[in-house]
């Protein structure tokens, strides 16, 4: 048995829409790491043994004293040192602060955007998991329709044999009988196809059966308020958020660019202990800090600055279509909402109009009074309203995913989905 929550978590840990999220958020996450560690400093130890024997010759080191008797020598060593020292490097910069707020926006952004493919990933889970039950409410519609069929078969085959009425009304009854089995084999079909593509979608073996264990009837509720249901998806919508912290990352990527023209700051130092041997070493150390400034960089600075403009002129261009696409989305859910509550309740109207015709024209057919063609145009009306009811309630539930969707608040609407609170 499969609910509909189950069906959603197993979407959510692996289809791969979820997955490739989750690497982005985890790379993004990665570059900020990168870009603080730029700011801070790097230590590094090395620890030598240096054995060296030197030819001064070789060098261009000739000397010649007028000293009866001394040669001054011309290979020197062999001798050794030891050397044990950390070393430090440092580099400030305004451009470097700057790139680490780029950065965290951009982590932010990646986080909102997992929870806008865990939405997406939800709305497909719960759309698929609605054509099943649909699917198996017309198969079990159709199973209806042919034992309906069956039994005006049967019966026109018993008048046929009293001589009470003619054979046409037998083959009549028998194509409608063939066309109901024809049906449920095309619908069967679809379900099982359906439950495949389930599968794949929540990361099950495709071979594996399974069963849904939540039925979603329809259940009417108020038409919503549009202009409420805006401001709430431009509060929740999750990649309305993710836009927005790109518009905050390129602001503060500009600002680096533009910080380029500032000087910075390196400082760079050592300490160890250095000797013949470890036991003769002796503490040294060197510190040195530096200011830099540019003053000549060929227009990088400007191009930087540019490039840096346009990136930022298309993430608030990205940022305002979002908005109109939530606002559109939102729209259009309530709309559809609307239109299909509206059939459910024609399709509802029509179901038990069908059903009350069928009874009179079995009525009249039992009597004598109308033969087979009247009684086949019933049932084909109730196959048709049936099939009408199951899809209009089908697009009402998924208008109000849809809906929920648009709101940025479908992960919440699954449970109230199933129990109708």
């Amino acid at each position: 048995m499969l609910t509909l929550a189950d069906a959603v978590q197993r979407g959510i840990r692996y289809n791969l829409g979820s997955i490739g999220a989750g690497d982005a958020a985890q790379s993004a996450r990665a570059r900020r790491l990168a870009a603080v560690a730029e700011l801070l400093p790097n230590i590094n130890g090395h620890v030598q043994e240096t054995v060296q024997q030197i030819n001064l010759a070789a060098e261009g080191l000739r000397i010649s004293l007028p000293i009866p008797g001394f040669h001054f020598p011309t290979v020197v060593g062999p001798f050794n040192y030891f050397d044990a020292r950390a070393t430090l490097s440092e580099g400030v910069s305004l451009t470097g602060l700057r790139n680490i707020r780029a950065s965290r926006e951009d982590e932010h952004s990646a986080q909102l955007s997992l929870k806008d493919s865990r939405e997406l990933v939800t709305l497909a889970v719960v759309g698929s998991y609605l054509q099943i039950i649909a699917a198996a409410a017309r198969i079990q519609t159709a199973n209806a329709q042919i034992q309906s069929a069956q039994a005006v078969y049967d019966q026109a085959i018993d008048r046929n044999r009293s001589g009470l009425n003619a054979r046409i009304d037998v083959t009549r009854s028998l194509v409608e009988l063939q066309t109901q089995r024809q049906r449920l084999t095309s619908l069967t079909n679809d379900f099982e196809k359906q439950k495949i593509a389930m599968a794949r979608l929540i990361g099950m073996p495709m071979a594996q059966t399974f069963t849904l264990a939540d039925a979603i009837p329809f259940r009417e509720a108020p038409p919503p308020d549009v202009n409420a249901q805006i401001q709430r998806a431009l509060t929740n919508r999750a990649d309305l958020q993710a836009a927005s912290a790109q518009v905050k990352a390129a602001e503060h990527a500009r600002a680096a660019a533009t910080a380029e023209h500032l000087p910075s700051v390196n400082v760079t130092g050592d300490y160890g202990a250095i000797g013949v041997n470890p036991s003769q070493s002796r503490g040294t150390f060197s510190a040195t800090g530096a200011v830099q400034f540019p003053i000549f960089t060929s227009g990088r600075i400007r191009a930087d600055i540019d490039q840096a403009d346009a990136a930022l002129a298309e993430r608030r261009a990205e940022y305002e279509d979002a908005r109109g696409r939530a606002e559109q989305d939102v729209r259009d859910a309530v709309l559809d909402l609307d239109a299909a509550a509206q059939q459910v309740r024609v399709a509802q109207s029509n179901r038990e109009l069908a059903a009350d015709a069928l009874d009179q024209a079995r009525d009249r057919f039992r009597a004598g009074v109308s033969d087979t063609v009247e009684l086949v145009q019933a049932q084909e009306t109730v196959a048709t309203a049936e099939q009408d009811y199951i899809n209009s309630t089908f697009a009402f539930n998924l208008a109000q995913v849809s809906l929920a969707r648009a709101t940025g608040d479908i992960e919440q609407s699954v449970p109230r989905l199933v129990t109708g609170r």
